[in-house]
């Protein structure tokens, strides 16, 4: 699996990061996680607003909502 957050550098952008490692870490999914702070592949991915989930190309959240929304997001990536 492919986990990218997109983000400019910020705080929020930091600990999104952070809780997709701890997370990824936790639950020994294999998976490759990236930060993305370059603006034009951030905006060849269509998202406006960051910090921004993006697991398998495909993103599944912008905006920080907690670590609960994010291991939703990647337990449903796992799935798939």
């Amino acid at each position: 699996m492919n986990v990218k957050v997109l983000g400019v550098g910020c705080s929020v952008c930091q600990s999104m990061y952070n809780t997709v490692t701890q997370i990824v870490a936790r639950e020994h999914t294999e998976a490759e996680v990236e930060y993305v702070t370059d603006i034009d592949k951030i905006l060849s991915h269509g998202v406006l607003s960051t910090p921004a989930l993006v697991i398998n190309d495909r993103v599944v959240m912008q905006g920080f909502r907690g670590a609960r929304k994010i291991e939703q997001a990647l337990r449903e990536a796992c799935q798939i």
